[in-house]
């Protein structure tokens, strides 16, 4: 027999008798007092060779989750060697404190996981991206209906909410079109004049500058930062939503969250980027001018070498795209925020999602516009 004893709580086992230890605690089981008998309980319940162990619980007078742990702690021991734990005695107070409690607590200790193979990380992936792929083709049917039906009856779009977007995704964004636009055409131009100066023909920058800006990195650099800026913004404005129950409660007034969220958003970014990809081409030009007049070309020159090499097919084809680019941008974006799961880090991992799938779905499609303009002649 072993005992202890503590100014507030008693301790004391008895056995093993019969294949049964009997553990008696009596006094106050709180948080102070727990700690003092703690290892001694679980040395004695490891250390029996008992089938069974008997907590004699009737003189404990407190009990608080200090105390529910350690009962808890020593049925658990039990239960792992196979054996039982009987706790007599316990007030019916702590007895439905313990019977809350217990499920709160740890069953087993969890190892490491086993790591996937590679068959079974391929095989997720793919479920995930046809998933991903079905919940896309599903929402652009739900968007295109929005569409058609905003087209149809317009006095039912929310205009206001629309312009209000517009200006905080396009209107907002021109610094930082104008300074990255300005900055690619410096950059190109400032490149291409080592190689040319080798043939005498630093001139023909001016064909290309003309040529990249308007026909491709005009509309691609304006998506890529409406993607990284608004869709991102779409994303966690959604995802927020989401999060606090508030698309629900739209679902729950009648409202479609499609028609009255998303329809704006995707109206406000199909007028706007056409309108920045404009001013980026401005930009871009304005960009490859200050090379060209720093190397002795005047701007009448610059000017009608861009009039001669740019037609209106490539001012043209680079709208075109941006206006493709604009719908993928606001829908990946707002499409991200509705499939916004829970807990703290949903609705970063939304927009990281909305950001990064944004930029893929705007190179897959850009790539699709080269192909098709090589063999339209474009």
């Amino acid at each position: 027999m072993a005992a202890a004893s503590h100014s507030a709580v008693d301790f004391r086992s008895e056995g093993p008798r019969d294949g049964t230890l009997k553990l008696i605690i009596a006094g106050r089981l709180d948080a102070e007092t727990t700690g003092t008998i703690w290892k001694r309980a679980v040395a004695n319940v490891k250390a029996a060779d008992a089938t069974n162990v008997v907590v004699e619980a009737s003189g404990i007078e407190y009990c608080d989750g200090a105390g529910i742990a350690l009962l808890v702690q020593l049925r658990e021991l039990q239960r792992r060697k196979g054996e039982n734990l009987e706790i007599t005695g316990l007030r019916a107070q702590f007895a439905d404190l313990l019977n809350d409690s217990a499920s709160n607590f740890p069953t087993e200790t969890k190892g490491i996981p086993p790591r996937e193979g590679i068959a079974e990380e391929i095989g997720h992936n793919t479920v995930e991206i046809w998933r991903d792929m079905q919940s896309l083709v599903s929402f652009v049917g739900e968007l295109s209906v929005g569409l058609v039906r905003a087209l149809i009856h317009p006095s039912g779009v929310r205009w206001r909410d629309a312009l209000s977007i517009a200006e905080a995704a396009g209107v907002n964004a021109l610094p930082i079109v104008a300074l990255v636009s300005f900055l690619m055409g410096l950059i190109m131009a400032f490149q291409a004049a080592i190689p040319l100066r080798q043939f005498g023909a630093q001139l023909f920058i001016a064909n290309l500058i003309g040529l990249s800006m308007l026909r491709e990195l005009g509309p691609l650099m304006t998506a890529v930062i409406l993607a990284g800026r608004s869709g991102s913004a779409f994303a966690a404005e959604l995802g927020t939503m989401k999060v606090r129950e508030e698309i629900d409660a739209l679902k729950t007034m009648g409202l479609d969250p499609v028609r009255f969220l998303i329809v704006t958003r995707v109206i406000a970014a199909v007028f706007m980027t056409p309108l920045l990809t404009v001013f980026a081409d401005l930009m871009g030009l304005v960009g490859g001018f200050v090379v060209m007049r720093s190397l002795g070309f005047p701007l009448i020159t610059y000017y009608h070498q861009v009039q001669y090499a740019v037609s209106y097919g490539s001012l043209v084809g680079g709208l075109v795209k941006a206006f493709v680019f604009g719908i993928l941008v606001a829908a990946i974006g707002c499409l991200r925020g509705l499939q916004t799961g829970t807990g703290a880090t949903a609705v970063g991992q939304s927009t990281t999602s909305a950001v990064v799938s944004g930029i893929i779905l705007i190179t897959i499609t850009d790539g699709i516009f080269a192909l098709v303009y090589y063999y339209l002649g474009v």
